[in-house]
Order: structure tokens, then C-alpha cells, then sequence
């Protein structure tokens, strides 16, 4: 028996082997200048030459390679992106826009911490190790340190939230306290007097704790601290959270809850003890994610802006990246706003 090698198999591009840009030039019958003019559309090129290179291109079935391009270079043109839970549908929309705001030029690393400051610095650490050109992240680590050896190391970074205190890493913040504080406010109004809160992890920023202690303190309300008990932003956490409260001798006639996810699972909490939201507790959370509209009942909430957000943490890095700006940490604040549905 004999095996015959097909001469298409081994042509650059149509087997194993990757085809280079050298393999495209040499098909078309041109120099590999000229193919990078083509492919990058910076220099114009005659409409015949660029037939006959795309045609190779097609043929030969070439794809630029990232990394010899970022060794050309000097960028990598990735930006890692660092969030603690991205099942999170919250960072789902954030990272869209911050995808959109970057355009084609940039891709991303997403990598998911859960919450961990150990997984944070290794994420950290690794990235620019793999020479991200940026770092944006909702970090944990309070001490900050791998983020600042990141800046030290010449990669800049935004932080998304107040986590991050450092002098050149810029900031997107949501108003979180002025927006917590009206979240309250609203329960008030509706005639709660024992207001709880189930705020995130201890490692995380306290703006929407102080709006709560705001708008309670101007209301003439105690806020004992019993009611004031953390989560893990999760619907698991946010279940066993309510579930505490609950269960006090003297509970809550309303919780505010730190982010929907948190939120949900309060109200799963209470049908499990067989009360009724809003009858015998009211509720809100904070994000106005997709599923705040689709439970029931409806959850009142803060829309928190996700995807300028993301898209805002582009312009910031892009600006560094760029050069147009070298200086201090800037800091953008976003505008939130309550959404008043059914479980208030």
C-alpha cells in the first residue's frame, strides 16, 4: 500500500503550518511592506496589487500574528481586566463597554478573583508579567501593593471603585453614596423605621454603608448593628444575610441591599420563612440588573451604570496609553438613579 502526500495539505495556511506574512508576499508577488500596507490600510496601495495580496491572503488562509506584532512594537495591545465574580451580570455589562469603548485596535484578559486578594495579586502579577499594556479592575486587595508595582512597572491602571487609593491610578466611581442615601430615603417615605442593610465584603469600599447612615441619621432613625450585617455580594450570601436579620427578635421592616444579586436573595429568604415582600419587609437593591425587572415581585433598586462604567475605564487607559495625559489620578463619577417597582 502506498500513501501519496496531497500538495495542498502542506501549502502554508492549508495544514498545520501557520502561514506568515513572508508566505503572502511571496504568493502575490509583492514585498512584505507592501502586504502590511494592504492588511493595515495606512498606505495606499494600487487596486490591482491589493487584489492580488488579498487574494493570497484568502488563499493561504494568513492571519497576523498578535505576538509578532506586539514584539514589533512594544505592545501587547491587551488589557487585562480584573472583576471578583464575573458571573456577576453586572460585570458582564461593564466589561462591554469597556470592550466598545476600546474598539478593534485592543482585546482583553477577564480574570474572575471571586473575591480572593491571593487571586488578585497572582492575576496582577501574571498580567503584566504576559505584558498587558493596562490593568482595569474592581480590586480587593487593600493594601494595593501588586497594583502599585504594576504602575512602578510602567502599566497603568483604572480602578473601578474607590478600593484603589493610589496617586496615578485613576478612577470610575458610580455615586454610590448619594444614590444609597436617596435608596433609604425612599423606604422611609414608605414608613420603615427599622431599616437593615447587607452591605459586600469588609474588603470593599463603605460609600453605600455611609448613605445608608445619612439618610437614617436625617430621618432622626437608629441604626443598631444588629441591622448592619456583610455579604459576599452573591445571591447565596445575600439569602443567609436576610436570613440573620430575620430572625432577630426585633427584625427589620426594610433592608437595603448592596447589589441586586445580594437583594435577590433576601427575597428568597423571605418566602422561605413564609413572609410576604413588601407586606412584612421591604426591599432594594443596587445595579438594576437585567433579572431586578423579571423577579417577582419586581425589585426596587439603583440603576448603577455598568456599561459607562466600562466605557469610561476605556477612555481613562486610553488616554494613558496614548499620551494625553501623564499626570495625576483623575477620577470620573457617574450619576445613579432609583427605580421604584414592587418590593418597596
Amino acid at each position: 500500500m502506498t500513501t501519496e502526500a496531497d500538495p495542498a495539505a502542506s501549502a502554508p495556511g492549508e495544514g498545520t503550518t501557520r502561514a506568515t506574512i513572508s508566505d503572502v508576499a511571496r504568493v502575490s508577488g509583492v514585498s512584505t511592506t507592501t502586504v502590511s500596507h494592504v492588511l493595515t490600510g495606512k498606505r495606499p496601495v494600487a487596486a490591482s496589487t491589493r487584489e492580488r495580496v488579498e487574494a493570497a491572503v484568502q488563499q493561504l488562509r494568513y492571519r497576523p500574528s498578535r505576538l509578532a506584532r506586539s514584539l514589533r512594537v512594544g505592545s501587547s495591545q491587551m488589557i487585562g481586566v480584573v472583576v471578583p465574580d464575573i458571573t456577576n451580570p453586572y460585570y458582564g455589562q461593564l466589561t462591554r463597554g469597556l470592550v466598545d469603548s476600546l474598539g478593534a485596535e485592543y482585546g482583553t484578559w477577564v480574570c474572575n478573583t471571586d473575591g480572593s486578594t491571593k487571586r488578585e495579586r497572582s492575576y496582577v502579577a501574571d498580567m503584566v508579567a504576559r505584558g498587558a499594556d493596562a490593568l482595569v479592575m474592581t480590586s480587593v486587595d487593600v493594601e494595593g501593593d501588586a497594583v502599585a508595582a504594576a504602575v512602578a512597572a510602567g502599566v497603568p491602571a483604572v480602578s473601578l471603585g474607590e478600593s484603589v487609593d493610589h496617586p496615578l491610578v485613576d478612577r470610575v466611581l458610580a455615586a454610590d453614596e448619594e444614590a444609597s442615601q436617596s435608596a433609604v430615603e425612599h423606604l422611609v417615605a414608605r414608613g420603615a423605621r427599622r431599616v437593615g442593610i447587607i452591605e459586600g465584603p469588609r474588603s470593599f469600599g463603605h460609600s453605600r454603608e455611609e448613605g445608608y447612615l445619612a439618610a437614617l441619621a436625617a430621618a432622626g432613625l437608629k441604626a443598631p448593628q444588629q441591622l448592619r450585617v456583610h455579604g459576599d455580594w452573591t445571591r447565596v450570601g445575600g439569602r443567609e444575610a436576610m436570613l440573620r436579620l430575620m430572625r432577630l427578635p426585633q427584625r427589620p421592616d426594610a433592608v437595603f441591599c448592596a447589589n441586586d444579586l445580594t437583594a435577590i436573595g433576601a427575597l428568597d429568604a423571605v418566602r422561605s420563612l413564609g413572609l410576604r415582600v413588601p407586606d412584612d419587609v421591604r426591599i432594594v437593591g443596587f445595579d438594576d440588573i437585567e433579572a431586578a425587572s423579571l423577579v417577582s415581585p419586581a425589585l426596587t433598586t439603583i440603576a448603577n451604570p455598568a456599561y459607562e462604567t466600562g466605557w469610561s475605564a476605556a477612555k481613562l487607559v486610553l488616554d494613558r496609553l496614548l499620551g494625553r495625559h501623564t499626570g495625576s489620578r483623575r477620577t470620573v463619577t457617574l450619576p445613579c438613579r432609583l427605580i421604584v417597582r414592587e418590593t418597596s
